[in-house]
């Protein structure tokens, strides 16, 4: 007996040894520029194709993206030399590849195809795992759907679940500043290809005087974004959007995946709920137990230990490149490098500024904490009296303010994306929108003892208004002690839509009306000292589109009216927003 646990013991030995030798093992590194891949449709989409210089087979990480595929240059070569096969390819219509850029459109049959060629290169181990974030997450949750069977993985970043609520839209609400901001980017490129198409020196070789000669055909708008227009036209989540939906096809995924979400990101939400609806919806049970969540600072609000006005210290700098293959070496190639051992879920926890790790999310320990909406009838602004309490509330007058949509209440950081040369994100003193009288503020008392805060954030208002649509939108913000008021997470609803995304439904001005806003997610430790406050407005601009008061859609409309909106905070209304409370 003693001689076989030494002989278990040398070969467990040895079998580490081997496997951390594999694992540090780095290779020369040969680059294949623009190597073709023909979809089923006759389309030829390129890939540039970083690979180890050696005999032998290695694992594929394949990332499909609409930003240019040159982009990869330091990953590629950092991933080929620790021994995978790392294929960048330009997704259909962009770059150097064939055919048109449609969003969503194209990703599940072009990723499906596109995993069935990289399995069968001549130096792949048939094992292919993906990468990236934000579209490219996009296109990686699109193939998942598909089920390629040399699929074996993904690692999706900051993206979304619904193509409709939590990408275009969000509580009914056009995502204005990201749809507008991200279209104008990815429109240069098709812009590009259409001069390049279309300017021909022989086509104006007659033209007179030669001082007007055009130098090149900039042609018109028209076919730069097709897909914008159509994302206007269905506000409704209608077949357009569940066509793609990723919430619409968890079932069909079966493979492991790596969720990124983070703090202050666009996509949080749809983040989130890929790794809730897989974990219990997923088609195998490799990929209902092999989900892994990851949740960070910023995504698209920036990286590193600063996120827009705040500073998270050490602890919020990582290596997501390293965090990524240290998976794969575990799933592709079978390292036993301690992932294995990991809980599913790893948090920033800001406030604390500290990393845990939890065996799922929501935290199984948080308790559900209602804070009421109180105020003498007079909540408007930072110099009102709306207080934030546990207590249930008694006879209390409502609160009113007027939302003009000529006039609305400015975006001030958040999450946003992709411009933030002209619009920043991520956590900033909120006091500015805090000063105006369309915006009430209920804060409460000063905190004795840290308060946690982790997980889901709802928002229960009984409201009214004058008009049959309008907006109301929820803020939930950590106030310092100096008086700075750092916004934590936020959401919107547009109440045609408090029912049904599908079926919009007008109120009757002056009917009182129960309404559910999701605000979203956080973790965030109130420190002794701060205090926790919420803003309710109806408006959030530009990040979503004014609400016009009218019924019509700003899409097609641009008559405005003003909207007397009246919040609600009594016995027989107790308003309240909800929180996850984590017990010290």
């Amino acid at each position: 007996m003693r001689f076989r646990t030494m002989a278990l013991h040398l070969f467990l030995v040895a079998f580490l040894l081997s496997t951390t030798l594999a694992a540090a093992e780095r290779y020369e590194v040969t680059i294949e520029h623009g190597v073709a891949a023909k979809m089923r449709d006759g389309v030829t989409l390129r890939a540039d194709i970083y690979r180890p210089k050696a005999e032998g087979k290695f694992p594929v990480l394949l990332e499909r993206t609409p930003y240019d595929k040159r982009g990869a240059l330091d990953f590629g070569l950092k991933a080929a030399a620790r021994g995978y096969v790392v294929i960048i390819q330009d997704v259909r219509g962009r770059f150097t590849s064939e055919g048109e850029w449609y969003t969503f459109k194209h990703e599940s049959n072009d990723g499906f195809d596109t995993v069935e060629w990289a399995a069968a290169l001549p130096y792949s181990d048939g094992k292919v795992g993906m990468f990236g974030g934000s579209y490219v997450g996009a296109t990686q949750m699109l193939t998942a759907i598909a089920a390629p069977p040399h699929l074996a993985g993904i690692f999706p970043v900051v993206t979304a679940s619904n193509y409709h609520e939590n990408w275009t839209y969000q509580g009914g609400a056009f995502e204005q500043w990201f749809n507008e901001s991200w279209t104008s980017g990815l429109a240069q490129d098709t812009h590009d290809r259409f001069v390049r198409e279309n300017s021909n020196a022989l086509l104006w070789a007659g033209k007179l005087p030669l001082s007007k000669y055009p130098l090149v055909d900039l042609g018109t708008a028209e076919g730069l974004a097709p897909y914008f227009s159509d994302w206007l036209a269905h506000p409704n989540y209608d077949d357009y959007w569940k066509q793609w939906s990723i919430e619409e096809h968890f079932a069909k995924i079966t493979v492991p995946i790596y969720h990124v979400a983070a703090w202050y990101d666009i996509f949080q939400g749809g983040s989130l709920r890929n790794y809730l609806g897989i974990k219990a919806q997923g088609g195998s049970e490799a990929a209902r137990n092999g989900q892994r969540l990851l949740v960070i600072i910023g995504g698209h609000a920036g990286g590193g230990r600063k996120i827009g006005e705040v500073d998270f210290g050490p602890a919020a700098e990582f290596d997501l490149d390293e965090i990524m293959l240290r998976w794969y070496d575990h799933l592709l190639k079978g390292i036993a490098n301690g992932v294995e051992n990991e809980k599913p879920v790893k948090i920033f926890v800001m406030g604390s500024n500290q990393w845990r790790e939890e065996n799922a999310w929501p935290l199984t320990r948080a308790r559900e904490t209602r804070y009421f909406l109180h105020s003498a009838g007079k909540a408007n602004s930072l110099s009102g009296d709306g207080v934030l309490t546990t207590a249930s509330p008694q006879a209390e007058p409502a609160d009113h303010f007027v939302y003009d949509p000529a006039d609305p209440v400015p975006t001030i950081g958040g999450p946003l994306c992709c411009d933030a040369a002209h619009l920043a994100p991520g956590p900033r003193d909120q006091r500015p929108a805090e000063g105006r009288e369309d915006v009430l503020v209920f804060t409460t008392p000063v905190f004795e003892e840290d308060l946690e805060v982790t997980g889901p954030v709802t928002l229960e208002l009984y409201a009214n208004s004058s008009a049959v649509d309008t907006d109301f939108t929820g803020k939930l913000v950590d106030v310092w002690p100096s008086g700075f008021a750092q916004n934590l997470t936020e959401g919107i609803l547009r109440t045609r839509y408090r029912n049904s995304p599908e079926k919009p439904e007008f109120m009757n001005p002056g009917e009182v009306y129960k309404l559910a806003i999701d605000v979203w997610a956080t973790s965030n430790v109130f420190k002794a000292g701060h205090r926790l406050r919420l803003e309710i407005s109806s408006s959030n601009f530009p990040r979503f589109d004014r609400n016009l008061n009218t019924g019509e859609p700003a899409a097609f409309s641009s008559r405005m009216a003003k909207a007397t909106n009246t919040i609600y905070h009594d016995r027989e209304h107790p308003s309240a927003v909800t929180l996850p409370v984590v017990p010290r």
